[in-house]
């Protein structure tokens, strides 16, 4: 199905403007049906699939995304490419089931609200309108899911146990990657080769569970904790050459 434009004026002042997209050509048209009866939401565009929505965001401006889970179904990281299309858009997944695990992590990626199918056309209206203020949309079980997901979260960053252990020369790696220093670099500040700094690099990104040395700047900038003791890579210079 070719994304179709349904609003001639983007510029129409008060309009919600909505995306629906989804896999049923039939949840489209009820969905077209509900919003052509009120006066502040119009559909855009419409998709089956998300490179359609891709193509949607990209040449219809949008306030509010209408999507179904089964199309994000196996990542819910697209959400960070569709937001760099529209990074002022704001998702409603529309979901068979309720499920915790897929509901914590759609709004770990930035959803604003999860509705079910058979939602009613008032309520639809109302969450579409809500989301679009800039307010969530969640009920009680799924804010329970989300909430006691971030708690275990906590309990797990306080307790010492289950915090990552990371040596001074780890550290200390750490530390010169996040002042943009390259291997190289590092291993001459340290006093030892560049092959040793790659090998400490392999166990530091299997610890923390990052892909490269970008993922592992920002995790640091991130949690300061794991850089304590080794603000400047220099002072353990004999550290790392003993």
């Amino acid at each position: 199905m070719e994304a179709l434009n349904y609003l001639t004026d983007h510029g129409e002042s008060g309009v919600i403007r909505l995306v629906v997209a989804h896999s049923q050509a039939i949840y489209c048209a009820g969905v077209g049906k509900v919003i052509a009866l009120e006066n502040d939401i119009r559909v855009v565009a419409q998709a089956d699939s998300l490179e359609q929505l891709r193509i949607a965001l990209e040449r219809h401006p949008a306030d509010v995304v209408l999507l179904e889970s089964e199309l994000v179904a196996r990542s819910t990281n697209i959400f960070v490419e569709l937001l760099r299309i529209a990074s002022d858009v704001k998702f409603i997944v529309q979901s068979m089931t309720a499920d915790e695990e897929q509901t914590v992590e759609l709004f770990r990626h930035g959803i604003r609200g999860i509705i079910s199918r058979s939602i009613s056309p008032d309520l639809l209206v109302r969450c579409v309108r809500r989301i679009a203020s800039g307010e969530p949309w969640i009920d009680n079980q799924a804010l329970n899911w989300v909430i006691e997901a971030y708690r275990k979260e906590g309990v797990a960053l306080l307790n010492p146990h289950t915090q990552v252990h990371l040596s001074p020369k780890e550290k200390a790696i750490i530390t010169g990657i996040t002042r943009g220093m390259r291997n190289k670099e590092i291993a001459y500040e340290m006093g030892t080769s560049e092959q040793v700094i790659k090998n400490y690099l392999r166990k530091i990104y299997d610890k923390l569970g990052v892909e490269d040395r970008v993922e592992l700047a920002l995790f640091s900038l991130q949690d300061k904790t794991i850089l304590k003791g080794a603000q400047k890579v220099y002072a353990t210079k004999k550290l790392l050459s003993s």
